[in-house]
């Protein structure tokens, strides 16, 4: 029948349209679920040793380093002194929107963000956990469980820490002297020289700021105080965590879906396994137990 013809009429498209065609929706797909192109990834980084050293080197670099590898990045850190890291990002991503977004020679991320900090750009999922904690001499006799095992004591910790560990900020006003040092080799200094009571500081980065000190007082034939005087470090406060921030969206959603393998397959577990077991003269099974 000559309506069943009509019915089924397909029009002739040309060959050269329907190529066309096909490119722009493979095109679209690969758009879609293709990871950033690879390339260098500038981070800045706070100088944090045993997390991130001034050669780009630690704990947190490590994680930063295998987990955008894992996506075909490459890291590349900028090291500059904790604090100024966030400051630097900003700055970094003002100054390219004041020229029109270009980021020639700019830096495409920043790590070791807290939750709650607002930084621009979109943020990964937590990376890392630090355990901050009380650390004491063990001559000292004192125990500190809490934060209230501190009142009337001479404390000192990292710059920034109130808006970071729970509780301090309140805490502070009961404490016999409160102090803030961004150097937290000062932090060791001042405990063994007997002129504060207690550290409230990561454990790990307490206790290599200790391994320096030892380093140095055998190079110099010796120091004003001892600096292999026995410590207790307590874990008082749960463990904070970390995120990187990235400048482009496609990042950090490489960065998030790496980063889930690399958790998945137990690599996040074996390097704190690794950068803990070095450190547990200080921290014993006290960093990270409440994970």
């Amino acid at each position: 029948m000559a309506f069943g013809v009509r019915a089924f009429f397909v029009p002739r498209i040309a060959p050269a349209r329907l190529a066309a065609a096909g490119v722009a929706v493979l095109a679209a797909l690969a758009a879609t679920a293709l990871p950033a192109a690879a390339r260098p990834v500038t981070v800045l980084a706070p100088e944090l040793p045993p997390m991130m050293s001034a050669d780009g080197t630690g704990r947190e670099a490590s994680i930063i380093t295998e987990t955008l590898a894992a996506c075909g990045h490459e890291a590349h850190f900028k090291v500059v002194p904790f604090g100024r890291h966030w400051n630097d990002y900003r700055d970094s991503v003002q100054g390219s929107a004041q020229v029109g977004g270009q980021t020639g020679g700019q830096v495409d991320a920043v790590s070791t963000v807290p939750a709650g900090m607002e930084m621009p750009g979109p943020r990964s999922a937590p990376y890392i956990l630090y355990q901050n904690g009380a650390s004491v001499l063990k001559s000292s006799g004192l125990t500190v469980q809490s934060l209230a095992d501190l009142a009337g004591k001479r404390v000192i910790t990292f710059s920034g820490a109130p808006d970071v560990l729970p509780g301090l900020r309140a805490a502070i006003p009961s404490f016999g002297d409160f102090r803030e040092r961004a150097d937290q080799m000062v932090h060791s200094n001042l405990l063994f020289a007997g002129r504060v009571d207690a550290v409230l500081a990561d454990g790990l980065i307490f206790a290599e700021y200790n391994r320096q000190l030892q380093e140095k007082a055998k190079a110099a034939g010796g120091l004003p105080f001892d600096p292999a005087q026995p410590v207790q470090f307590t874990a008082i406060f749960p463990p904070t965590a970390y995120s990187m921030v990235f400048r482009d969206e496609q990042l950090r959603a490489d960065f998030d879906r790496c980063l889930a393998e690399m958790k998945a397959k137990g690599r996040l577990d074996a390097i704190d396994r690794e950068w803990v077991g070095r450190y547990s003269a200080t921290v014993g099974d006290r960093y990270l137990s409440q994970r």
